[in-house]
C-alpha cells in the first residue's frame, strides 16, 4: 500500500498497538529511553513491529515517540540517528506485509507559553527538526499522538506542513470528562486539526474502548463524512495494584464492536499487544470506511470554547481603536491590562466572539496583533475575529492563535483575495468577504451581490469550505445614505439564499451622526436578523441590542422553551421600570449602608475580582495597595487563595 492510497482503501485500516507495553514485557528498565533501542537492540524493535504487521496492522508506528531534543538530552545518540534507525527498523518489518511505516511523534515534554515556558516558535522549530529527520529516513507518513495541548499540536502540524508533504495523522488524549488535561474539547480539536492540514484525526490513550466511544462519536460528528477518524484505546483502565490494565484481548475486541458503526480506523494504545490487534482484525474484517455525508455547520473555536454559528451570534466590537483615543493610547503604550478589561467586560455581557483590531497611528500592527492575541487567549476563552487590512498583521495573529478564528476581511479586489485567502487556508480560518471592490461601495443590492459572488468563488477556489465563508454586505450610515439602507438587507438575504454562505454586519454603523443611536441600531439589527444575519458585530453592553437578540431567538424558535431568555431576564427589571422604582425607594447610599452591598465593598473585593478575571495589572496594583495596611500572609489567606 502506498501512502497516497491510505484513505481510499475499501476496508477499514488497522493501526498497531502499544510499543511501551511490549518493551516492558521484554525487560525495559524504568527510566530507560525506549528510543535508544532502535540502535542498541534493533532486532527487538523490528520483531515487535513484525508481530503487529502479522496481526493485521497496516500502519506501524516507528519507535520514535519520545525522539525529541528535550527528551533525548544527555543521550549519546543524536535525534537524527535515533529516528533514522527507528524508521529503518519499522520499514524492514513492514515490507513483507505491505504496511506503512509512520514517524511516531509525541509531545515534547515541556508546556508551551502561557501555561509553560516553551515559546511557540521554538516548538515549531523542534518539531520541524523531527519531521525533517523522519522524511530523510524514508517515513511513509507522520503520526502525532497523545497530545493534550491543542497549541502544541498546532505547532507540530505547522512544522509538518512546512517541512514535508507526507500524510499526517493527529491524535489527542482525553480525560473521562470529555476534555484534555489542558481543557481542550473534542470538537475544538477536530475542526482545528482539520483546518491546519491533518489528513486524519483520532483519540488515543488515557481510557479504554467503552470510555472513549462517546467522544469518538462526537469527533466523527464534528467532521465531514469522508474525513478519516481513528481510535487507539488503552486495554481498559489501569489496575489499582499497578499490575497492568483491566481488560483482556477478548473483552477489548467485544468493546470495540460498536465502533464499526462509526466507520473509522482502529488500533490500540497502552496495554494492548499483537493479540489485541489480531482479534480486532476479526471485528473489522468486512467493515467499509466512510460515514454518511452531513451538512457541516460553521464553527469558530478556542481550545475550551466551541461556537456553532447557527442563527444570530454576537461579536463584541469594543477591541477596536477607531474613534477611541484611550484605546489608541493603550496600544501605543503596550497597556495590555486596558485591552484585557475590554475583553472581560464583553465576555461578561454575553459576547460569543471578540473582534480584535489593533490598527492605529504609531502602532506596529503586526507585532501588536501577535501580542494582543496571545494576551487575550491567556484571559478569555472566546473565539477571536482578527480584524485587519494588513496581511502581515493577520499572519502574525493567525500563527499564534490557538483554535479556529475568523479573519475580517477580504474584498472583491483580486490583489486582496490573493494576499489573504492563502493565509486563511494555511491556518484553517474562516473568512469575511466585504461586498466592495476597487470601485468602492456600490449602492444597489444587485451590484453588491455580484461582488459577493466573486469573493465566494475565489474562496472556494482556494480550498476554503463554503461553511467558512461569511459575506459582509456593508452597513451604510443612515444619516448620509438613507436611501441605500434597505439595499444592505436585500443583498444579505440573497447571499444567504442564493450563495448558501453565512453573513456578517457591523450593526452600529447604521446610526452614526444621529441621536438616540440604540433605537436605530436595535431596529436595524432586527431587520438584518430576519433577513438571515449570522454574525452581528455590536456592543454586547447595549442591553437594548442584546435583548433584541434574545427575543428574536425566542420568536423564531431558536431558543426552545425560551430557556436562554428566561435565564438572562427572569430577574431583570427593564430600565424604565427600574428608574421609576428607584425614585420611590431609599437612596442607593442607604442600601449600601444597610449592608446589602457588603460583598462588593469589602477590603479584598477588588483584588479578588481582578484575580478571578485574570487582570494581572489590576491584581498587582490592588495587592500593592493592600500591603500598605495588611500583612502579606493575610492578603494571601483572605484574598488570593479564595480567588
Amino acid at each position: 500500500m502506498q501512502a497516497n492510497e491510505l484513505f481510499t482503501q475499501p476496508n477499514t485500516i488497522l493501526l498497531d498497538g502499544g510499543m511501551g507495553t511490549m518493551l516492558q514485557a521484554a525487560g525495559l528498565k524504568l527510566g530507560a529511553r525506549p528510543e535508544e533501542l532502535n540502535i542498541t537492540d534493533p532486532q527487538l524493535i523490528e520483531s515487535i513491529h513484525s508481530r503487529y504487521a502479522a496481526a493485521g496492522s497496516r500502519i506501524i508506528n516507528a519507535n520514535t515517540f519520545g525522539a525529541s531534543a528535550h527528551k533525548l538530552a544527555g543521550s549519546e545518540y543524536t535525534l537524527e540517528e535515533i529516528i533514522a534507525a527507528g524508521i529503518a527498523n519499522c520499514k524492514r518489518a513492514c515490507a513483507p506485509y505491505g504496511a506503512l511505516a509512520a514517524l511516531d511523534v509525541g509531545p515534547l515534554g515541556e508546556l508551551l507559553e502561557p501555561n509553560g515556558t516553551l515559546a511557540f516558535e521554538d516548538a515549531v522549530a523542534e518539531y520541524g527538526r523531527i519531521v525533517r529527520a523522519g522524511v530523510a529516513a524514508g517515513a511513509d507518513l507522520v503520526f502525532f499522538e497523545t497530545f493534550t495541548d491543542l497549541y502544541e499540536l498546532k505547532a507540530a502540524l505547522l512544522a509538518a506542513k512546512e517541512n514535508c508533504d507526507l500524510p499526517i495523522l493527529a491524535s489527542m488524549s482525553f480525560e473521562a470528562g470529555g476534555r484534555t488535561f489542558t481543557g481542550c474539547t473534542v470538537e475544538s480539536f477536530a475542526v482545528t486539526a482539520r483546518g491546519l492540514g491533518a489528513n486524519a484525526v483520532g483519540i488515543n490513550c488515557s481510557l479504554g474502548p467503552k470510555e472513549i466511544f462517546p467522544m469518538a462519536k462526537r469527533l466523527a460528528e464534528a467532521l465531514p463524512g469522508d474525513f478519516p477518524v481513528f481510535v487507539k484505546p488503552n486495554a481498559g483502565l489501569p489496575r489499582a495494584d499497578g499490575s497492568g490494565y483491566d481488560i483482556t484481548p477478548q473483552l477489548f475486541a467485544m468493546e470495540m464492536k460498536p465502533y464499526r458503526d462509526l466507520k473509522l480506523f482502529a488500533g490500540g494504545c497502552c496495554g494492548t499487544t499483537p493479540e489485541f490487534i489480531k482479534l480486532l482484525n476479526g471485528v473489522f474484517a468486512d467493515c467499509k470506511p466512510g460515514r454518511p455525508a452531513h451538512a457541516m455547520p460553521s464553527v469558530l473555536c478556542s481550545p475550551m470554547d466551541f461556537v456553532t454559528v447557527d442563527g444570530i451570534t454576537v461579536v463584541g466590537e469594543r477591541i477596536n481603536p477607531t474613534g477611541k483615543k484611550r484605546f489608541q493610547q493603550a496600544l501605543r503604550e503596550g497597556d495590555m491590562n486596558y485591552i484585557l478589561e475590554q475583553a472581560v467586560s464583553q465576555s461578561e455581557a454575553g459576547a460569543q466572539v471578540l473582534d480584535v483590531n489593533v490598527g492605529a497611528p504609531g502602532v506596529d500592527e503586526p507585532a501588536v496583533m501577535e501580542q494582543v492575541v496571545k494576551a487575550l487567549q491567556s484571559v478569555v476563552s472566546l473565539p477571536l475575529q482578527l480584524d485587519s487590512s494588513h496581511a502581515d498583521a493577520l499572519e502574525r495573529g493567525l500563527r499564534v492563535y490557538n483554535g479556529k478564528p475568523i479573519v475580517n476581511s477580504v474584498n472583491g479586489e483580486t490583489e486582496v483575495l490573493e494576499r489573504v485567502l492563502p493565509l486563511c487556508k494555511k491556518y484553517g480560518a474562516a473568512v469575511v468577504g466585504l461586498a466592495i471592490d476597487e470601485r468602492g461601495i456600490q449602492p444597489s443590492a444587485d451590484a453588491r451581490f455580484e461582488i459577493a459572488k466573486r469573493v465566494v468563488d475565489a474562496a472556494l477556489a482556494h480550498g476554503i469550505p463554503r461553511e467558512d465563508i461569511y459575506i459582509d454586505c456593508l452597513t451604510l450610515t443612515a444619516s448620509a445614505q438613507q436611501q441605500d439602507v434597505l439595499a444592505t438587507v436585500e443583498a444579505l438575504a440573497r447571499c444567504k439564499t442564493e450563495l448558501g454562505v453565512r453573513t456578517i454586519l457591523g450593526v452600529s454603523n447604521i446610526s452614526f451622526g444621529l441621536p438616540c443611536r440604540p433605537y436605530l441600531n436595535t431596529t436595524f439589527l432586527t431587520m438584518a436578523m430576519y433577513a438571515g444575519l449570522d454574525l452581528a458585530i455590536m456592543n454586547p453592553s447595549s442591553e437594548e441590542m442584546m435583548a433584541a437578540v434574545y427575543a428574536y431567538n425566542v420568536l423564531t424558535n431558536r431558543d426552545p422553551q425560551s430557556t436562554k431568555y428566561i435565564e438572562r431576564y427572569a430577574d431583570h427589571v427593564p430600565a424604565s421600570v427600574a428608574l421609576k422604582q428607584a425614585a420611590q425607594t431609599v437612596p442607593a447610599a442607604s442600601a449600601s449602608a444597610s449592608g446589602e452591598s457588603a460583598e462588593l465593598t469589602g477590603p479584598y473585593a477588588l483584588l479578588m475580582k481582578a484575580v478571578e478575571k485574570g487582570l494581572k495589572g489590576d491584581a498587582a496594583a490592588q495587592t500593592k495597595a493592600l500591603l500598605a495596611e495588611k500583612q502579606p500572609l493575610e492578603v494571601v489567606d483572605e484574598a488570593l487563595i479564595p480567588a
